[in-house]
Parts: structure tokens; C-alpha cells; sequence
């Protein structure tokens, strides 16, 4: 079951996080602090940060923040957790899918991920300049993605602005 994630929420999150990150090829062991300093800040809609349930539990989260795409207000995805006994049972992937649901139901046109060039693909990703949009850093193209909402999403051009919680 997906929902939104409540308050009640926000420590086994937390942890959650940080479990999903410690053994992941690429991190820097914050994510878990990136979550909590993101819902403080005016980029984070509470409709866009999803749970998901199994066995009782939460077993993965998802959070979409707001970020600028030259002069339009756009979405980040960051981060995707999944508990790693839940991992490769399809919990991230239905996350991302119903992050994008409420996303254009909100009005919101792509979203960007700096991930997986082999997972991200799967759920409609591209390199993020196949649309115009810039990293504010130096990045591989493969793992610098957007995504396309839906068909009549005004093309958009520009360098990504994230929050500032990202530190960038």
C-alpha cells in the first residue's frame, strides 16, 4: 500500500533511509538528514512524500521536491528508499510510479533524478539535456535524468536549481 507519509512517520523513515543507503554503491551516508532537512524547507510538498507498506511495515519512501528548471518550477526526486529486504520486489518502482501520478495531478510537467542509468530508464527517464535541462555540476550525462510527465508539458531549458538543502 502507498500513501502519503504522515508525521507519525517521520522517525521509522528516517531509519528506513539510512538502512536503505548503508550498503548502496553511491552515497554519502546523509540521506536520511537530506529527507528531515527537505520537509523544513519551502521546496517540499507534503502530497509528493509517499510510503509504502509491507508486512506491517514501512518498506520504502519516496520524496519529490520542488526545483527550478531555468524560469519554471519543476520536481527533484530525492531520495528513493527501499528496506534492502525489500528490495528488487518491484516497492521502488511503483513509488516513482505513484510519485509521478500525484506529481501531474499537481500540475507538475518533469522531474529529475541524478541516478541509475539502468534502473531510472525502466519508469520513462532520459538524459535530462534531451529536454534542455542543465546539472548545476559536473555529472555524467547517462546519470543525470528527466522525466516528461505527460504529452502537453511545456518544453522547459535551463540549469536545475535544487533546494538548498542539497548543498549545491
Amino acid at each position: 500500500m502507498i500513501r502519503q507519509e504522515e508525521q507519525r512517520d517521520y522517525e521509522e523513515v528516517y531509519r528506513l533511509v539510512k538502512a536503505a543507503f548503508e550498503s548502496a554503491e553511491r552515497s554519502d551516508g546523509t540521506e536520511q538528514d537530506l529527507v528531515a532537512a527537505l520537509r523544513e524547507s519551502d521546496a517540499f510538498v507534503p502530497e509528493l512524500s509517499l510510503v509504502a507498506e509491507a508486512d506491517g511495515v514501512l518498506a520504502g519512501h519516496i520524496l519529490l521536491t520542488r526545483a527550478s528548471v531555468g524560469d519554471s518550477v519543476q520536481l527533484a526526486l530525492a531520495p528513493l528508499s527501499v528496506l534492502p529486504r525489500y528490495q528488487r520486489q518491484g516497492i521502488g518502482q511503483a513509488l516513482v510510479r505513484a510519485g509521478h501520478e500525484k506529481a501531474r495531478a499537481l500540475g507538475y510537467g518533469y522531474v529529475i533524478v541524478l541516478g541509475s542509468d539502468t534502473y531510472y530508464p525502466k519508469m520513462g527517464y532520459v538524459p535530462a539535456d534531451t529536454y534542455g535541462i542543465q546539472s548545476p555540476f559536473p555529472v555524467p550525462r547517462e546519470n543525470f535524468m528527466a522525466c516528461k510527465l505527460w504529452d502537453g508539458a511545456p518544453a522547459i531549458c535551463g540549469p536545475v536549481r535544487y533546494a538548498d538543502a542539497f548543498g549545491v
